[in-house]
């Protein structure tokens, strides 16, 4: 952060043109990436995403207690047994996004993701705050996440969301040296579009994700605090129906993020299996795992071919 003389962080308003210039340049929606046609011929993609959290979010704050623990394993041993079985009946693949803490918590869930035809895709390791991390840990533990889906599968990753959609600083050049090919955490568009840095395209495709397309601000239940869940599942669904609508008159992506602890419970499955029985009702619907939307969206007329390095950016000053 722009501190001043003193060293203490300075008052944004004091920040000359060139500083707030360059927070705003760090990381930007490039060009968009949606072909005239997707593949198949298809006038909509379909992007189904689970981020497979479990127990890792009490265990990030230092929460043990069992009752906060079983909350999560609900995700694990009730809502993605659900999950697989609800999009087997419909034939619909999907992206998980799982913490490395959960892949080796439930290394048989994270098998059975890639052995039933879906993509597992990086989500940090223990769901960690990276606004918190120095450079160092934060490329440590990304690292570390990739290396074990991949010896827990036999398939390397290709993309990645990180812990609760943050980015730091060093979040962007981390994904490019580790060789990512997209990243679904930004909200800067509804469509694909390339990450540009300081000006420069960098290769990497984003599929853009949303709370309003996120399950969780729906239905999160939080016993000390404020937060209550204060929606119908079948409002939520209408939600989410007016959203894939709005996509299929568009013929971009309809992109769409659950936690099998949210989704996964009885009632609320109500809302995902009327979903998929609405888009169901409307032809030319591609359903894709972000991998292979990134893929589709890559091979649009001079897209990006590559993902490219990034050097680190120079610090800014007021």
């Amino acid at each position: 952060m722009p501190t001043d003389d003193s060293g203490l962080p300075a008052e944004s308003w004091r920040w000359t043109e060139p500083t707030w210039r360059g927070h705003l340049d760090a990381v930007r929606a490039g060009r968009r990436l949606v072909p005239d046609r997707w593949p198949g011929g298809a006038r909509v993609a379909v992007a189904l995403s689970f981020d497979s959290d479990h127990e890792t979010i009490p265990l990030r704050d230092g929460e043990t207690s069992p009752g906060r623990l079983a909350q999560g394993e609900y995700g694990a041993r009730v809502g993605a047994p659900r999950i697989l079985d609800l999009l087997a009946r419909y034939g619909v693949p999907a992206t998980f996004f799982m913490p490395a803490v959960s892949a080796l918590a439930h290394p048989e869930e994270a098998r059975a993701y890639t052995r039933d035809g879906h993509e597992l895709a990086v989500h940090g390791w223990i769901h960690e705050r990276n606004m918190l991390l120095d450079r160092a840990d934060e490329r440590e533990l990304t690292a570390r996440a990739l290396d074990t889906l991949d010896t827990l599968t036999g398939r390397r990753p290709v993309g990645i969301r990180t812990p609760s959609w943050d980015f730091s600083d060093s979040t962007l050049a981390i994904m490019l040296e580790l060789g990512f090919a997209y990243d679904s955490s930004l909200m800067a568009d509804d469509e694909p579009y390339e990450i540009v840095a300081d000006g420069r395209p960098t290769g990497l495709v984003e599929i853009p994700v949303d709370w309003i397309r996120d399950d969780a601000p729906y239905f999160t239940m939080d016993r000390y605090g404020a937060v209550r869940p204060h929606s119908r599942p079948r409002d939520v669904q209408e939600i989410w129906t007016d959203e894939f609508d709005a996509a299929y008159r568009d013929g971009g992506v309809f992109q769409l993020t659950l936690h099998p602890h949210v989704i996964g419970h009885r009632s609320r499955l109500v809302a995902l299996r009327g979903l998929l029985d609405h888009i169901a009702a409307h032809s030319g619907v591609w359903y894709a795992t972000h991998a292979q939307v990134a893929d589709a969206a890559r091979a649009v007329p001079d897209g990006p071919a590559a993902t490219r390095s990034l050097p680190d950016a120079p610090e800014q000053t007021p």
